[in-house]
């Protein structure tokens, strides 16, 4: 008999709202995630403004619901105004973060208008690395300022004559972190970011913004640095960021199953230290976390690796890594994470989402296809809604170096009592064997089971391919049953599933 996760999921167990920029994701100047990726206009598949439309239809299945542009470590040298224009008239630069040429044939115009193709709300990040205040009003004033003024008449000029209404802007990017150019310590970026902010909230005091947080909560300044910056910047901010990436590292496979434990305890801490600060200036509102990195991130892969010397090629091939069913399973385990954080986690961004460790993979001048992570990203954007449920869980345990102790199963539920409809989202991120699944509902009345998919495979290390794009999917669990109120079933060892259901007659 296998061990035993036992679930209860009760509808007073009420988290937050789902909210749906839970579901982001991130197109940055980085590798192929632009050229090549999603703009490409001698593709087969290319619109009249060069935007890949097989691209665009799997990041609209995808489920994306908002996308943060141009960076990432490569806004901290861009000059916007560089990507407006006439192309002819844009120059060509070397982008120091990822050691390539920027032609700078995709700008803000241009990806304003790939955002309203794919269906997705803009969060866009100014440049407080190299630059700073002016900078920041200007391309506030040229993206969002009506008709009447230099910058917004230059934005008509180019072909954009209305806003764009951009509402959420990022203070800079991992300014934390020494490899950033223009890096600061924590009191220089608090003072600019808190200036940057002043300013674009006497343009547009209606704006959401965005101070930048830890790069990774192992950062010696973690916490530190969240403290400093809020302190300054507390009445001018709304959200601060948090940026975590995982991997299995020198063959630790349990600790990488686990992974979702460092999620937990970045999230929880972030927002301790932010309520920390909001009771030391006693002040009403509370500081939201935007978690706008997050993803699987083989850094030591020779991919991960930017090129050096005297090589500054456009588009090079950066990051791309290939994700296995394991990889998958973990990325699952981060998506329950920030839905049980729904509370303080106001809005999450895939990172990133073509090519560049990415769900979306493309070829120049071919084929696109489904990396594993894609499936638990759009089944969990697609059936995410309503309420977020605390699930109460009695789990076996597992032992693995990074977190000693971890519960062998993981799991969230929402509720969406108009329509009727209860998922839950499982993982058994135990390598050793299967798990017995008992779920309590008798606390919901006339609930029917629609569907149970378990992503899985005998093979952990399997990956999708150009050539087998199906290898890993989600399958139909037989073995999920409900009767008297209870589900019972069985999960694969390093699996994650999603069960739907919904109430008769709703």
């Amino acid at each position: 008999m296998s061990p035993a996760l036992t679930l209860t999921v009760n509808p007073a167990f009420r988290v937050a709202p789902v909210r749906r920029r839970t579901f982001g994701a991130f197109v940055e100047h980085l590798g192929r995630c632009v050229y090549t990726g999603i703009h490409e206009p001698d593709h087969p598949s290319a619109d009249e403004d060069g935007f890949r439309t097989d691209v665009l239809e799997l990041t609209r299945e995808l489920g994306v619901s908002s996308v943060r542009y141009p960076g990432g470590n490569f806004v901290s040298g861009y000059k916007w105004e560089d990507g407006v224009g006439p192309l002819e008239q844009r120059p060509a630069r070397h982008d120091l973060a990822w050691h390539s040429t920027e032609p700078n044939t995709v700008g803000l115009d241009e990806f304003m208008a790939w955002a309203k193709k794919a269906e997705v709300e803009p969060m866009y990040a100014v440049n407080l690395g190299t630059r700073g205040v002016e900078e920041a009003l200007d391309v506030l004033q040229y993206a969002n300022a009506p008709q009447g003024i230099e910058l917004s008449d230059q934005r008509a000029a180019n072909g954009s004559p209305q806003s764009h209404g951009i509402r959420m802007w990022c203070l800079g990017n991992e300014m934390d972190g020494p490899w950033q150019t223009g890096h600061k310590t924590a009191e220089e970026y608090a003072r600019v970011a808190t200036e940057a902010a002043r300013a674009m909230r006497q343009e547009d005091p209606d704006l959401e913004l965005i101070a930048c947080g830890s790069s990774n909560s192992q950062m010696p300044t973690f916490g530190a640095w969240e403290n400093t910056v809020l302190t300054e910047a507390y009445d001018f901010v709304d959200m601060i960021s948090a940026h975590a990436y995982y991997s299995e590292k020198d063959g630790d496979q349990a600790s990488f199953l686990a992974s979702a434990d460092d999620m937990d305890y970045f999230i929880d801490s972030v927002v301790a230290t932010a309520d920390h600060v909001r009771a030391k200036l006693k002040r009403d509102k509370r500081i939201m976390v935007s978690f706008d990195e997050w993803n699987i991130w083989y850094q030591h892969r020779a991919e991960s690796r930017p090129p050096s010397g005297d090589d500054w090629p456009v588009a090079p091939v950066l990051l791309e890594d290939v994700y296995s069913a394991m990889d998958a399973v973990v990325f699952g385990n981060l998506l329950i994470s920030l839905l049980r954080h729904s509370d303080r986690v106001a809005s999450a961004s895939l990172a990133q989402l073509v090519n560049v460790i990415a769900p979306i993979m493309t070829e120049p001048g071919g084929r696109v296809w489904k990396q594993t992570t894609f499936h638990p990203f759009s089944l969990t954007s697609r059936h995410a809604k309503g309420e977020v449920l605390d699930v109460r869980l009695q789990s076996p345990t597992f032992e693995n170096q990074r977190f000693g102790t971890s519960t062998s199963g993981d799991a969230v539920a929402t509720w969406d009592e108009e329509t009727g409809d209860l998922t839950v989202f499982v993982v058994n991120r135990d390598a050793s064997g299967p798990l017995d699944l008992g779920v309590d509902l008798t606390a919901f009345a006339g609930l029917e089971l629609v569907e149970a998919l378990t992503l899985h495979h005998e093979d952990p290390y399997v990956a999708n391919t150009a050539d087998a794009p199906d290898t890993v999917t989600p399958q139909k669990n037989d073995t999920i049953a409900l009767a008297d109120g209870r589900l019972t079933g069985e999960l694969p060892a390093i699996s994650w599933s999603i069960i739907r259901l919904s109430r008769t007659g709703a």
